[in-house]
């Protein structure tokens, strides 16, 4: 079976990185490299937002990589939107691994972020490493992403210090969800003031972005004007550098969603009244019929 898609790369998903710093980062035709965190980079200080969404699987990350979005996250949400979870918590590097592998191979040029699930790396900087590793030889990702804050400060260290882009993630980091006792908007009052402190010791220990969940807009506008890295929003209000979504939230295919979603779409009636049509044909005896049958 063929598919129209864009050719596969290679198994590491690298291509030249030759940059060109007046392209856009979102749209931009990239032709016969990947996106990088130069580019990143370059995005923010030309003050250009940017989309980012989720994906698991080699279709739909072509989907996303041909309409020019420029970062793709694996995240651990793969827990809930692909193994049926009721939190982040029980994924495992095993379990991200082949998803990952696969969504580098379904594109061409889009960074591949991939998501250090629990347990991962908090232990020691050494755990961080070996399990980023694994994912940046077995899969072709390009970055890894963490959550936390001074707390995981040394874990970025030691990956960037070995060459490992990473993504930082502050506010509600849903693998703490139990800590937090429940999904809650983060960084009131006094709170705010030590997640600024955490933006800035991150970015002090190298990371090249980072994810602000459920923080009140004043305060992510604030995080975004002191740090010299891009700012990723997810219920953090537009003046972030750019704004991410689970791409089964944003297509209207999750049964139940947050605030902070809007649904560009509504993939799940359009499944659902594709899946009764097939089996209305199926019953009746109208598919398959002498087009869809050999001779």
């Amino acid at each position: 079976m063929s598919h129209d898609t864009a050719a596969p790369v290679a198994a590491t998903g690298q291509r030249t990185t030759v940059s060109n710093p007046g392209e856009p980062l979102y749209g931009g035709t990239g032709t016969g490299r990947r996106v990088t965190v130069r580019d990143i980079a370059a995005a923010k200080a030309r003050g250009e937002k940017w989309p980012m969404l989720t994906a698991y699987d080699a279709l739909t990350a072509g989907i996303f990589d041909r309409a020019g979005i420029p970062v793709l996250l694996v995240g651990d949400s793969a827990a809930m939107v692909v193994y049926g979870h009721d939190t982040t918590i029980p994924v495992t590097v095993d379990d991200l691994i082949p998803l990952t592998a696969a969504v580098v191979r379904g594109t061409s040029r889009a960074l591949v972020v991939a998501d250090l699930p629990f347990g991962s790396y908090q232990a020691s900087p050494g755990a961080a490493l070996a399990a980023a590793t694994r994912f940046l030889k077995e899969t072709g990702a390009h970055a890894v992403k963490l959550e936390g804050g001074q707390r995981v400060a040394h874990q970025v260290e030691e990956l960037v210090a070995a060459g490992i882009p990473v993504m930082a993630h502050l506010g509600l980091t849903p693998q703490s969800v139990n800590a937090f006792g429940g999904y809650r908007v983060q960084g009131r009052g006094e709170d705010g003031e030590r997640l600024l402190h955490d933006a800035k010791v991150l970015q002090a220990a190298g990371a090249f972005s980072v994810v602000l969940e459920c923080v009140p807009t004043t305060l992510a506008a604030r995080v975004t004007e002191a740090l010299a890295i891009p700012t990723i929003g997810i219920g953090a209000g537009p003046d972030c550098d750019a704004q991410v979504l689970v791409w089964q939230d944003m297509a209207g295919l999750s049964p139940r969603t947050a605030k902070f979603v809007k649904k560009y779409a509504d993939v799940a009636s359009i499944l659902g009244q594709a899946a009764t049509a097939f089996a209305e044909d199926v019953t009746s005896g109208a598919f398959p019929d002498e087009d869809h049958s050999y001779r």
